[in-house]
């Protein structure tokens, strides 16, 4: 089991030494630039690398300081974690090119490339850790950087709303270090493998909930699951839109990735109470955040209550608890991270556009700016779940599990609110593209060039993961299969 093991741990330590390295390079911007693009390409491949050995040969691990597991600490790649590694590596390398024509000088020069490569190797850490501790650590880690970047360039409405950023972010992260203090009193490890295997062997079914109840508050705060989502419409918004898309399309989805993991490998023993309770607030939050999305007339908050009705359908996965269920949630998971990343970069280019993201001072985009417009029609039908493309696969993948498995109320759900989706954004792309011209060639505040290979990429990969589902789809069902079945997990980490 150790013959890989710097395969996993290498998209981890690429992004953390190139962090380092663009830390002494702030008068060289340009050389910023090219030592990220360099590492975000190593580390995809390296990712590619990783999904496709898990896939051939089971789940990898990396012991550190060579100390087995449960003692020492471990990194651990099935193919859950390692999708969502890759994929992440994908869009985060979009936004910083995307970040290259758009994100301004001021702010280049005050570490936001370092930053981001904190940030994403704190997203990268989160995903491959074997241990709930090390989960806190490089949650903080994704954390402290995504402080820097939400309040990078000191505009008014960043001061203000990273203060409720921050004050949210440390209440949870301190109810973390509380929820991991009283798990390892009751169970005496911290090893994820380890603490599945005493949770079913200690007699403590009614704290071990009150543990699990507590672990569900803090990644719903992360994750912004209702009622817990109130601090995310705000703080998303105030950021430049490379940075909105890297918080839109990965920091939720740790959260998320958490509560996966941690409901399906530990706290699996009162499903009838703790999956009940993460049901209905899966559909709640489909619900709000649907209600959010028809409501605004701002392109960004649109799109940011997007992220919200997303995380509701992801999380129902979850309580669908069939490998049919979790393959269709893990699926929509990459779908959306894919294509809410071109959404919000596809929304920066027309803002850079106008100067504005009220949907009401826009119009005609389309008539000097068709390939953007079309690019964003596309994107609107993938996020609908429209075929042949992405977001068609996991929706289908989830509704069939929801009536195999008689829930019939997130069946309705789900389809109510995928029209509520394909309402919301069909309403910008409307009245942004195809209604009068608001704006003549002289009076738009800025030029798009450059800005649309990124979302241009997302969108290509998007159609990929539609188009070619039936070569995408034995990885995601492999990486459901050992969501399931806990004992594959386990085995491959301690050995037994």
């Amino acid at each position: 089991m150790k013959t890989m093991n710097n395969l996993v741990i290498l998209p981890l330590i690429i992004p953390l030494i190139t962090g380092i390295i663009l830390m002494f390079l702030k008068d060289h911007v340009r050389l910023q630039k090219t030592v990220s693009v360099i590492s975000f390409l190593i580390t995809i491949g390296l990712s590619a690398a990783l999904v496709q050995t898990v896939y051939k040969k089971g789940i990898q691990m990396h012991e550190l300081g060579d100390w087995p597991a449960p003692f020492g600490i471990v990194l651990v790649a099935d193919l859950f974690s390692s999708l969502l590694v890759f994929t992440a590596s994908i869009v985060s390398f979009c936004c910083v090119l995307f970040a290259f024509r758009s994100i301004g000088k001021e702010r280049e020069k005050f570490f936001f490339y370092a930053f981001v490569q904190f940030l994403v190797t704190g997203v990268i850490g989160a995903f491959l850790t074997g241990d709930i501790f090390n989960l806190f650590v490089f949650f903080e880690v994704m954390l402290m950087s995504s402080y820097v970047l939400i309040v990078l360039g000191g505009t008014k409405i960043q001061l203000r709303e990273s203060i409720k950023y921050i004050l949210v972010n440390i209440i949870s992260s301190a109810l973390f270090v509380i929820a991991v203090g009283y798990l390892y009193s009751v169970t005496g490890t911290l090893n994820m493998a380890d603490l599945s295997v005493r949770i079913s062997e200690v007699n403590q079914p009614g704290i071990l909930t009150v543990i699990a109840i507590l672990f569900l508050i803090v990644f719903g705060l992360k994750g912004a699951i209702f009622p817990l989502y109130f601090w995310l419409p705000g703080s998303y918004e105030a950021p430049p839109a490379s940075v909105t898309a890297l918080f839109g399309a990965l920091l939720t989805k740790v959260g998320v990735y958490s509560i996966f993991r941690t409901f399906t490998l530990l706290f699996y023993h009162d499903q009838s109470f703790t999956h009940t309770i993460i049901g209905y607030m899966a559909l709640l939050t489909i619900i709000i955040g649907a209600v959010g999305a028809i409501a605004y007339w701002d392109i960004k908050k649109i799109l940011i209550y997007n992220i919200i009705i997303a995380v509701g359908v992801i999380l129902y996965g979850v309580t669908l608890a069939t490998p049919e269920g979790l393959t269709g949630a893990i699926y929509y998971l990459l779908h959306d991270m894919v294509i809410k990343g071109a959404l919000f970069l596809l929304a920066g280019a027309m803002i850079v556009i106008t100067g504005t993201s009220k949907i009401k001072e826009m119009g005609g985009l389309i008539k000097r700016h068709p390939l953007l417009g079309w690019m964003f029609f596309l994107a609107v039908i993938a996020l609908a779940g429209i075929p042949p493309l992405s977001g068609f696969v996991g929706k289908l993948l989830l509704l069939q599990s929801g009536l195999e498995t008689e829930n019939y109320t997130f069946v309705a759900v789900l389809l109510i609110s995928s029209l509520l989706v394909l309402y919301s954004v069909m309403k910008i792309f409307i009245n942004c593209f195809w209604r009068e011209p608001r704006l003549s060639a002289e009076q738009e505040k800025g030029s798009t060039k450059g800005l649309l290979y990124p979302p241009f990429m997302l969108l290509i990969l998007s159609i990929f993961m539609g188009v070619g589902a039936e070569w995408i789809y034995p990885y995601v069902a492999e990486a459901a299969q050992t969501l399931s079945d806990p004992s594959i997990y386990i085995h491959s980490v301690l050995k037994e």
